[in-house]
């Protein structure tokens, strides 16, 4: 099932997101609206903002601060991916040249920081305490999860619990605030909002794992990015821990030298991963994260946006990019 399918429920809702979004890029400064129009322009799966709406609709939320908030997070969501491909010198991103190949690492840092600063002037406006402290809260976890992240590379000793770490902080927690904000904007239960959270934090684990499978598994047009990146970077992700875990001692020293080196044979490489079970094992995982967002969902109502939200998690673990 495609996104925009499961996205239908919410479909207007959406289109008022993407017009709060083209409204607030607006400054007086032309090249902060080139860029923010770049990347905001290359597209993007919309899921944290469809997160937020879906859950607060599924609460019977009749406001309009959902449309703000989702475009927030978009905001939040953009200014790390602007950082993020500095900081690894990414030259790909949704199938075109990332920002700082275009603009230079300077500008793109800078429009990143005009996003995660407009993102606060436009959580302010909602006047609620609680929203700005999730949002605070989340953007900070998010950075540390950077600079953990920033320690795990090269580093072929990356355990299993160092890597989730990273993605609850740096992934998985702009999920999870963004479904708490449904949930809070719609007055939800604090059992409710518990489980918008803990449905949020899981999907946005299983998502992540599955984007680690198709690292070294998916098509690179359809993925939008270099096959191989995490791997350049010297990033250890779940599928490579795993075969340092299990794999051959010749396997486990090349998975170490292509770790420590960011310069490994990507062919062979991605050899020993399918030769071991580690793109199963990734996938099994992401499926049990997937499961439990399913099962926290049971403390809503029954509603087409309810529907939307379960169908997403069956989603999350069978997509192709």
């Amino acid at each position: 099932m495609s996104l925009p399918t499961l996205f239908a429920p919410i479909a207007d809702d959406m289109k008022a997101v993407d017009a709060v979004i083209r409204a607030r890029l607006d400054s007086d400064v032309p090249l902060i609206r080139t860029i923010a129009d770049y990347i905001i322009g290359a597209g993007g799966k919309r899921m944290r903002p469809a997160l937020l709406l879906l859950i607060a609709r599924s609460l019977n939320y009749q406001g309009t601060n959902h449309h703000l908030m989702a475009a927030v997070v978009e905001f939040i969501h953009t200014a790390t991916l602007l950082h993020d491909d500095v900081v690894d010198e990414s030259s790909l991103r949704r199938g075109r040249p990332t920002a700082n190949a275009v603009f230079g690492n300077a500008a793109s840092v800078l429009v990143g920081d005009f996003l995660h600063s407009r993102s606060f002037q436009m959580m302010v406006e909602t006047g609620s305490v609680r929203v700005m402290q999730i949002l605070a809260d989340a953007t900070n976890v998010i950075a540390e999860g950077e600079v953990l992240q920033l320690l795990n590379v090269h580093d072929p000793l990356v355990t299993e619990e160092r890597y989730f770490q990273v993605v609850r902080y740096k992934t998985a927690r702009l999920f999870e605030a963004s479904s708490q904000l449904g949930a809070v904007l719609a007055g939800a239960t604090p059992e409710q909002e518990a489980a918008a959270t803990e449905f949020g934090r899981r999907i946005g684990t299983a998502f992540q794992l599955i984007d680690d499978v198709l690292d070294y598994s998916g098509d690179a047009d359809a993925l939008g990015k270099n096959l191989g990146d995490d791997l350049r970077e010297g990033k250890p992700t779940l599928p490579l821990i795993r075969v340092m875990n299990v794999g051959t001692p010749s396997q486990q020293a090349l998975i170490r030298e292509a770790i420590e080196t960011g310069e490994g044979d990507f062919a062979a490489v991605a050899a020993a991963i399918r030769e071991s079970d580690a793109l199963a094992y990734t996938r099994q995982r992401a499926v049990e994260e997937a499961d439990a967002a399913r099962q926290a969902l049971e403390a809503y109502p029954i509603s087409d946006f309810r529907n939307s939200l379960i169908e997403f998690c069956a989603f999350a673990v069978n997509r192709d990019r």
